[in-house]
């Protein structure tokens, strides 16, 4: 009970810090001392993977899809639910390659886009694009994924090949919940 106590408190006190990052990194950009790029900025990992860090401009084009469903995962290293989940993030990447765009987008600190980040998709054998938002302004991003979305994690926004919304999940994804999502907009004729 103890441990689960000390967790609870040590996941409340990780909350906190990022929250107070983000207030840090938005009372910068207001005074005009951070430095986000407009573009994203493509950092390369030693051992083959990439994560690329995009701001809230690079995300509102990754949210449009190019002529094929997608799939959006936001998630972090140090939220539980999302390192749960990300095998079967990899599983659908892996099931539906070439029908299905899947990318995921890293909540984690900018400091990880190239030590925690990289080293979790290798171990996880993660494929997929990979990309880390750094936003000053944390609302701004949430609602332009979903209006309905708190910024908990993890996030699974399932788009049409048009770009509308087909299927949203906050926490983690059923495969048995999303694989018909999926196939309703692969149609039969992709099986």
């Amino acid at each position: 009970m103890i441990i689960g106590k000390t967790l609870l408190l040590a996941r409340t006190a990780l909350c906190a810090v990022f929250v107070f990052a983000i207030c840090e990194s938005a009372n910068a950009q207001s005074s005009g001392k951070a430095n986000i790029p407009s573009k994203p900025v493509i950092q390369q990992v030693s051992s083959g993977g990439r994560v690329i860090q995009i701001d809230s401009n690079g995300l509102k084009r990754l949210l449009k899809p190019n002529g094929k469903p997608l799939l959006v995962n936001f998630w972090a290293t140090w939220c539980d639910p999302c390192r749960e989940e990300f095998p079967d993030i990899v599983k659908l990447d892996r099931a539906y390659k070439g029908r299905l765009d899947i990318i995921t987008i890293s909540l984690d600190d900018i400091e990880d886009i190239d030590t925690t980040v990289p080293k979790f998709l290798r171990a996880q054998k993660a494929e997929m694009p990979a990309y880390l938002l750094r936003t000053p302004d944390e609302s701004a991003a949430i609602q332009m994924v979903a209006a309905d979305w708190s910024g908990s994690l993890p996030l699974t926004v399932l788009y049409t090949a048009r770009g509308a919304r087909a299927y949203l999940r906050m926490g983690k994804i059923r495969l048995e919940k999303i694989t018909p999502e999926i196939e309703k907009l692969l149609g039969p004729a992709t099986r």
